[in-house]
């Protein structure tokens, strides 16, 4: 049988791995080993990288690079979840379905005892959802923005609805500025901006080993930019985005709410969109909107760039009902699903 010749193994041959993700029609920056690698060097995260291969070819059928996080402390163990942005990917024809079935059998076993539930989180339209359900796998509604910047930056402008257009015009007046960080010592400004952002929003922030990680191994491969904003001489605000392959995917973004008035928000995406545009990129993954059902106060914003809305969604297994009902109680574990 074909199944027979499957085997699971640890996603550890980086070449293989990497072009099997930059081949794949929706291969994309979260599935590779070097995000993995960040992951590794981030405090409180634990990567688990996965793959299927046809023993008797050595090809490789599916991919799944995963991060288990938790916050410190005892609430640690009431809110550790299992993130797969991106993933998993895996070969469009029956050997990958296959394939893909006994990875995701393979990963619920190995991590129902470190994290209280699993989210999948999609950059793409999921043809096959069925192969995620029969894994026990619920679909939840989860918007997103995709913003086509494959345009002169004109036609970028052009797009953006009369409001929108009208803060970045006002921001340049003021002088504002967008610069990128070409010093390390810099990405501790950007994580501060951050820091005040989530801690208004009542959501978890990563470590600052993150971002230096990202620094360290994604900046020189031009795989991620920080982009920090500045206002007569003083920085104002930032943005992390990632690079790959056609698209920009827009990640953690710190403006401080005494700055808002400059618009620093409006004319770093905008800035990073434009640059995209005389890059060669295609798209300009806004990295999500919100639950259509639920306010999202960023999703009003991100709408008036006028991308086109996207409703990919997200994939969620509980593996331990129990602690969850606990951690729904006593730590507020909703909050990790905004």
């Amino acid at each position: 049988m074909f199944k027979d010749r499957l085997s699971i193994v640890e996603a550890n041959n980086l070449k293989k791995w990497g072009e099997f993700v930059y081949s794949h029609p929706q291969g994309n920056i979260f599935q590779t080993p070097e995000m993995a690698e960040v992951y590794k060097r981030t405090r409180n995260y634990k990567p688990i990288s996965l793959a299927i291969i046809d023993a008797s070819s050595d090809e490789i059928l599916s991919v799944l690079s995963a991060v288990v996080l938790k916050e410190k402390g005892m609430a640690g163990y009431f809110s550790s979840r299992s993130i797969i942005q991106g993933g998993p990917l895996y070969v469009k024809n029956e050997k990958g379905v296959a394939a893909v079935s006994l990875l995701m059998k393979d990963y619920n076993r190995i991590i129902e005892k470190q994290a209280l539930y699993s989210e999948i989180r999609p950059v793409y339209d999921i043809s096959d959802p069925l192969v995620l359900n029969a894994q026990g796998y619920d679909f939840e509604e989860h918007l997103n923005f995709l913003i086509s910047i494959n345009k002169p930056k004109e036609n970028i402008c052009k797009q953006i609805h009369k409001t929108m257009r009208k803060n970045i015009k006002k921001a340049y007046k003021k002088g504002v500025t967008v610069e990128e960080i070409t010093d390390r010592k810099l990405i501790t400004i950007y994580y501060d901006f951050l820091k005040e952002v989530y801690h208004n929003a009542k959501v978890p922030l990563s470590d600052i080993s993150f971002f230096e990680s990202i620094y360290d191994i994604l900046v020189p491969k031009g795989m991620a930019k920080f982009h920090l904003a500045k206002y007569n001489n003083s920085y104002i605000g930032g943005r992390l985005s990632f690079f790959y392959k056609d698209r920009i995917y827009a990640d953690s973004v710190g403006v401080p709410v005494k700055y808002r008035h400059l618009y620093p928000n409006a004319l770093l995406n905008y800035q990073v969109m434009a640059y995209g545009s005389e890059k060669g990129y295609c798209i300009f993954d806004f990295g999500g909107a919100g639950k259509p059902d639920k306010d999202y106060g960023a999703r009003e914003f991100k709408s008036q760039f006028g991308g086109e809305l996207v409703n990919y969604g997200r994939y969620k297994k509980v593996h331990s009902l129990f602690k969850f009902k606990i951690a729904e109680k006593g730590y507020g574990i909703y909050r990790l699903f905004q």
